[in-house]
């Protein structure tokens, strides 16, 4: 993923709230990471669940993980050239 932005810097996004349903353990000597499970408010009921790694890094720099039950925030962002105007 790009870290770059428009030729004006910015980007078109939303936030979405979500909430941690549940926390999924790896099959053991699979080499995947823990998966949290995400319910994500306002998209369509086949689609509100998201499976992430469980892999975050705080303000400090350290690896942090979700617990079940935190209220998270899903932010889309692409870029600004790339979006349209709706009416």
């Amino acid at each position: 993923m790009s870290s770059k932005s428009g030729a004006n810097g910015k980007k078109a996004s939303t936030k979405l709230p979500g909430k941690v349903q549940r926390l999924i353990k790896p099959h053991p000597h699979s080499g995947e990471p823990e998966k949290a499970q995400i319910e994500v408010e306002g998209a369509d009921h086949l689609y509100r669940e998201l499976r992430v790694p469980n892999k975050l890094i705080d303000a400090d720099g350290n690896t942090v993980k979700l617990e079940a039950g935190t209220e998270v925030e899903v932010k889309i962002e692409a870029e600004a050239e790339d979006a349209v105007t709706s009416s």
